[in-house]
């Protein structure tokens, strides 16, 4: 019986220690598919390459591996010539399914034309992807997607914070280029939200330490990327996503709603700047005649109350929008990412919603959809778990200063251009402070011909939106192409 007993241990052991190792990433694997897709009514054919690729230590041995996937065209001969766009997601701890799975890719989410999840789960063909003008590569940074640490023992701190997240990535990107052979082809690097630190960062790092030169960046939904404005400054640019919203909403006084929302923002903008934050800035230097006047013209333009502005001494934070914007109308709340969606708390009262129901909707349709396309469509076989948002924290952010060092690289390489494309009724990266963010990566204003700014009728991943999902991907399809460069021209002012 004790013979028994034993074996029947020994074999629960080995089964559990099988099971964890076979949870366990492999340091380096990959799975190559083909398919093709139409876009703008063209056959485009191509290579799916999904996989893993080690980060090592200072030794050479391997501490991380990261999950990629890779999408190459198959009918182009001259690799030299094409573009590769290496696309990053935010959080931190977001993988890359974000982009990869609803913008840029050859294969989409199942959603409706506003971006409301449906069923069945799924995907379906992009007939708005860049990959007719350029390869693509999705990272998922360490602990995101299936991308994980080999080596437990390894300090957190080596990838979990702004600069070592910048610092191992690089030397990734770098090992990624050089064995796909694609040093000579025009670089680009996009980043969504915190990808934007990220990806902003990034360009730095590659350019200064290991000297590859790119064409361009790509800010989507970018945060405040290091660059200094907290106070009046930060709050002051809230307004136009305030009065955006509103808008949306048909909250605003029927003069302004009878406005198209363009018009409305080009009001709204110089208002921010030259009445709104002088008076915050002043603060209790304002008489009260002229609080009160300020204050009744906010009101006016975020579909706020008066009292509400001024009991917040006119620093009206997000959260308190979001909670109190049609609170009276109809008790509901309105989204953080993308504040076009609703939700309801359990109370009415309070300051601060419960929850964001844009992302709360989200969720729910990335995540079965890219288990199905992972494991049927890319073939990748794991039993890891698909990590949306990953253990990354705590999180070191300190000494970041990504979006000067973007400005710099800027300065140092000509053929460097970037753009920024943010959603009107985006309340987590607001897209006033995106603007405000590219005056002050260009502050002397001499870079204003390689700067682009596109504002999109949507949120924070404002290509849901099947009206923005085909303007955004064009924006990058031309932004490419104006960033090209004509051969034999050298790099100089």
């Amino acid at each position: 019986m004790k013979k028994i007993y034993l074996s029947m241990l020994l074999l629960l052991c080995y089964g559990f220690a099988w099971s964890q190792t076979e949870r366990k990433i492999e340091v380096e694997t990959k799975v190559e598919t083909t398919a093709e897709v139409t876009i703008k009514g063209k056959r485009v054919p191509y290579k799916a390459t999904a996989g893993t690729q080690p980060v090592w230590d200072e030794k050479g041995e391997p501490i991380a591996s990261l999950f990629y996937t890779y999408y190459e065209r198959t009918d182009v001969s001259d690799k030299a010539k094409r573009p590769l766009v290496i696309s990053f997601n935010g959080g931190p701890g977001s993988a890359s399914i974000w982009m990869h799975l609803a913008y840029t890719g050859p294969v989409i989410l199942n959603i409706d034309d506003e971006g409301y999840p449906v069923q069945p789960y799924g995907t379906k063909s992009n007939p708005h992807s860049i990959l007719d003008v350029a390869d693509i590569v999705y990272v998922d940074p360490v602990n995101t997607g299936y991308s994980r640490m080999i080596k437990e023992d390894t300090p957190k701190a080596t990838f979990f914070g702004i600069n070592a997240d910048i610092k191992y990535l690089a030397d990734w990107v770098n090992t990624f280029v050089t064995r796909a052979n694609r040093w000579a082809s025009p670089k680009y690097l996009i980043g969504e939200s915190y990808g934007t630190t990220r990806v902003a960062g990034l360009v730095s790092q590659l350019q200064n330490a290991h000297w590859m030169y790119f064409n361009g960046v790509i800010l989507v939904s970018p945060t405040d990327m290091g660059i200094e404005r907290e106070g009046p400054v930060k709050m002051a640019n809230y307004w136009p996503y305030y009065a955006a919203t509103a808008w949306y909403h048909k909250a605003l006084p029927a003069d302004l709603q009878s406005k198209d929302l363009d018009e409305l923002l080009g009001i709204v903008e110089p208002f921010a700047i030259n009445e709104v934050l002088p008076a915050m800035t002043k603060g209790g230097m304002l008489s009260d005649t002229e609080r009160d006047a300020i204050a009744t013209k906010m009101a006016y333009y975020s579909g706020l109350s008066k009292e509400a502005i001024l009991q917040y001494n006119l620093m009206v934070p997000t959260s308190f929008f979001w909670k109190e914007l049609l609170r009276e109308r109809d008790g509901m709340t309105v989204g953080r990412l993308d504040s076009r969606y609703k939700g309801f708390d359990r109370m009415e009262g309070g300051d601060r919603y419960d929850f964001d129901p844009a992302l709360t909707s989200w969720n729910h349709a990335f995540a079965p959809a890219f288990q199905i396309y992972a494991k049927n469509t890319l073939k990748f076989n794991t039993d890891l778990t698909y990590n949306l948002f990953g253990p990354v924290h705590p999180w070191d952010r300190s000494n970041e200063t990504t979006g000067y060092d973007l400005g710099t690289a800027m300065r140092q390489n000509p053929y460097l251009h970037l753009m920024v494309q943010s959603g009107y009724y985006d309340g987590g990266t607001d897209y006033f402070n995106a603007k405000y963010s590219t005056w002050h990566i260009d502050p002397n204003g001499k870079m204003k011909d390689r700067i682009d700014f596109k504002g999109y009728r949507s949120g924070h991943m404002m290509y849901l939106r099947a009206e923005d999902l085909a303007t955004s991907n064009e924006d990058i399809r031309q932004f490419i192409q104006k960033s090209a460069v004509a051969p034999d021209q050298p790099a100089k002012y």
